[in-house]
């Protein structure tokens, strides 16, 4: 049994490499706030850090540059709207990375937006500039719950975009941001930005 698992394993990452499968990975913090009233007033601070997403560059320990873009390309210092796009550049690699919002969701007690690889929006290409397929989504997401609050980026279907049109000229660079810098880089920087979205950071 234990070797079946072990063989699936290697089959299940051999597949993803080749841009075949597909993980779904969450990254979750949380901070405990002295009461329910407290926790409501970081919970509206931590919508604004959610929101203001070109502030996420200056954030201790990441060294991406995260651009908001409206839905004509053009960078923008606003709230982000369905439509609109970011720019994501990872330190160390000056390719850009195209994403774009398809979906926002707000309550009394949570917020989120949810992002899939495009196209760069001012080159008219059908060349998705990521290295995930367009098919992958990101949420980030900030929720209250009594005194508790949590921040959260929740990946699905993250495939490698190494495949047909998709990748056009970028499917090696793609595998190796993918399954090499990108795999560790990972873990820092999505735990970074949930620990700002819960307000155990600042920047």
């Amino acid at each position: 049994m234990a070797e079946d698992n072990f063989i699936n394993k290697i089959k299940h990452e051999w597949e993803v490499l080749t841009g075949e499968a597909g993980k779904d990975k969450t990254f979750c913090s949380e901070q405990t706030y002295a009461d329910e009233a407290t926790a409501q007033i970081a919970y509206k601070e931590g919508k604004g850090r959610l929101y203001t997403v070109n502030s996420w560059s200056k954030l201790p320990g990441i060294n991406s540059t995260f651009k908001l873009h409206n839905t004509q390309g053009q960078p923008i210092q606003e709230k982000p709207e369905k439509g609109y796009f970011i720019q994501i550049i990872l330190p160390g690699i000056t390719v850009e990375n195209w994403v774009q919002i398809e979906d926002i969701q707000e309550d009394e007690n949570s917020s989120q937006f949810t992002v899939h690889p495009c196209s760069n929006p001012n080159n008219g290409s059908a060349e998705t500039q990521h290295f995930f397929v367009k098919e992958a989504s990101s949420t980030f997401r900030i929720e209250r719950q009594g005194n508790v609050l949590r921040g959260y980026q929740i990946g699905k279907n993250e495939k490698i975009n190494n495949q047909n049109y998709q990748a056009g000229s970028r499917s090696f660079l793609n595998t190796l941001i993918a399954a090499g810098g990108w795999a560790g880089f990972q873990d820092i920087q999505w735990g970074k930005l949930t620990d700002y979205l819960a307000g155990k950071v600042d920047v």
